[in-house]
């Protein structure tokens, strides 16, 4: 199996959302099928669906498991896991059935993963009130895949092109976020990253971390978890043979890593690392009032598993309208072949 192309399980996210569509869009492009061999963890009667929405002509293979995939240009293999009442799908709309759906795409490519039937995971967009309504208490992936593998150390990394930021603190209120902000969790994060650059082959990443304040605090003025926790985890980094910086105001901080100084950044909260990619990676079209781009991938660091991500969510405003952009999808399933192929050679290099 060592000669073939990696198998990426790739989920369909939630039905009642975009999921499913560029799941179609996505599969449908030659250039996949060069890569790796892509099998949809889904229900086949929402991808025929979708596929009808997506204006594509893929044949649809149903299987139960993944070696029985065809893994060939212009068949889209499934493995269908019947979950979803065709009848009762409505769009647009957050339900017990899209989140319990969504779950089960997840839980499905994890034991996958976890056995080796499938070489990484990408996942498509879910929503946080229809899993919760399914009677899942986490906010996202991220927490997901972590309990699931029992990963405790952990990250969320955002991937455009060479922009890459790995987050500190993520799903939590803002107010919330100084308390978080400790030696321990940012050291380890600062490793995370460092470990993700040596696994996409950089080889001697070169990491700045932004402080929590408006200019890093200056010296003080405006907070001290610069001064008390972020930096003594730099200094305890530069230590182990880590090349880092920091901390460096965020506004200059992302502006550097813009610039190629550097190969990836430490944001401490959500919106700090979210924003100037999202900026980076979104694109929008006033006269077709459409997105030109909606590109961005989001990686969880830390696992046992490969598991890379859109970086959007279910679009339910355009939901079974057949406009939905799947450019972060196939960014997604590149980065997870790419970090697939590293850890096979990982591999290889050990025998």
């Amino acid at each position: 199996m060592e000669d073939k192309l990696p198998l990426i399980g790739i989920t369909m996210g939630d039905p009642t959302g975009i999921g499913p569509e560029i799941a179609a869009k996505a599969l449908s492009r030659k250039e996949i099928y060069g890569i790796c061999r892509p099998l949809l963890i889904g229900d086949a009667k929402v991808m025929q669906q979708a596929c009808k929405i997506a204006g594509g002509d893929l044949n649809l293979n149903p299987v139960k498991e993944a070696l029985q995939g065809k893994y060939e240009y212009g068949t889209l293999d499934v493995l269908d896991l019947k979950n979803v009442d065709i009848k009762r799908l409505v769009y647009k709309k957050a339900s017990r059935l899209g989140g319990q759906a969504s779950l089960d795409y997840i839980y499905k490519a994890i034991e996958l993963a976890i056995e080796g039937k499938i070489d990484a995971t990408v996942t498509g967009p879910i929503h946080k009130e229809a899993i919760n309504l399914a009677g899942c208490p986490f906010a996202g992936h991220t927490e997901i895949f972590a309990a699931r593998t029992g990963t405790k150390d952990y990250a969320m990394m955002l991937v455009e092109g060479d922009f890459r930021v790995v987050h500190v603190t993520t799903h939590i209120a803002l107010r919330d976020v100084p308390s978080f902000i400790k030696k321990d969790r940012i050291f380890k994060v600062i490793k995370l990253a460092h470990r993700a650059m040596k696994n996409l082959g950089i080889e001697n990443p070169r990491i700045i971390v932004s402080g929590l304040n408006p200019h890093a605090s200056d010296g003080g003025l405006f907070g001290d978890e610069e001064e008390g926790e972020i930096l003594p985890a730099i200094v305890q980094a530069k230590k182990e043979g880590i090349s880092v910086e920091g901390p460096i105001s965020p506004d200059t901080a992302f502006v550097k890593l813009k610039s190629g100084q550097f190969d990836v950044a430490v944001a401490m909260y959500h919106d700090q690392g979210h924003i100037p990619l999202k900026l980076l990676g979104f694109s929008w079209n006033a006269k077709k009032s459409e997105w030109n781009s909606v590109s961005g991938v989001n990686v969880t660091l830390g696992l046992p598993i490969i598991r890379t991500s859109v970086d959007h969510g279910v679009a339910y405003g355009k939901a079974g309208e057949g406009r939905a952009n799947p450019d972060s999808l196939i960014q997604a399933i590149k980065l997870a072949v790419k970090f697939s192929s590293a850890r096979r050679k990982i591999k290889l290099n050990s025998i």
